[in-house]
């Protein structure tokens, strides 16, 4: 086989990609870049509200985009928008499990509904719509990317109120390896993402509870979603061939080595 010089390619004509969390933040414009590449796109989350602004967004700019309600905390849901979503765009052969939660609580003062809630948005959904997704290309016969949306909380840990978050981000690398090894011989790639402080509801939350966590940094910045616009477009075209099984941490040097 032959390939370009450089090799290096971020057309995503022809591909269909699914985005949990899309209702806001870093989903909403993980959605936009791929549509943007050529990607056509299912945009998922609670607030179908949102997902109708911003599908049609993208059909203004151009791109083919289809909003699909989804608690991802349901398992039927997650099974049944795989087929939706299909239905609507053809086969989904990129899969961005965006959707998270924080706890936000000392280890010891959660109570055993959070601990659900964290465990099956964080670890739980991944899992079985990374399953779902995995189990239709096979039969297909045809390749795919999945990408994991983790967090630089997967490993260092301050000891701030977010125990469960960061233990659940562990998982989600550790998942991210195990399939990828697992599924590498049917050409589905599975990478994480482990992005650090970027602007997003979640951290606004956070900026009210503790206060202006970016002055700790040392660009005394928050990150911005368009700034992880190339890594999510290098591990889902083809410029990516060869990498599966990583995690690529993007966080402005917010966090200590």
């Amino acid at each position: 086989m032959e390939f370009p010089l450089p090799h290096f390619s971020i057309d995503l004509s022809g591909q269909t990609a699914l985005v949990t969390g899309a209702s806001s933040g870093l989903g909403l414009r993980f959605a936009q870049t791929l549509a943007r590449c050529g990607a056509k796109v299912a945009v998922t989350g609670r607030r179908f509200d949102r997902l109708e602004a911003l599908a049609r967004d993208i059909r203004a700019a151009g791109g083919e985009a289809v909003p699909l309600a989804l608690d991802v905390t349901d398992a039927e849901q997650l099974v049944d928008v795989v087929a939706r979503a299909e239905s609507a765009l053809g086969r989904v052969t990129i899969l961005v499990n965006n959707a998270g939660i924080p706890d936000a609580q000392r280890a010891v003062k959660m109570p055993l509904d959070l601990i659900d809630r964290v465990l099956d948005t964080n670890l739980r959904a991944p899992y079985v719509l990374s399953c779902e997704v995995a189990r239709r290309l096979m039969e297909a016969k045809q390749p795919g990317r999945i990408v994991n949306i983790a967090s630089s909380l997967a490993f260092r840990y301050g000891g701030q109120g977010a125990a469960l978050y960061s233990v659940s981000k562990a998982g989600l690398v550790r998942m991210t390896e195990v399939l990828a090894v697992e599924w590498a011989r049917f050409d589905i790639n599975v990478n994480a993402i482990a992005p650090g402080a970027f602007e997003s509801e979640m951290t606004d939350g956070m900026i009210k509870r503790v206060g202006d966590i970016s002055q700790q940094f040392p660009r005394r910045r928050l990150g911005r979603p368009a700034q992880l616009d190339s890594t999510l477009l290098f591990l889902v075209s083809p410029s990516s061939d060869c990498v599966t099984g990583t995690c690529v941490q993007v966080d402005d040097g917010q966090e200590g080595r």
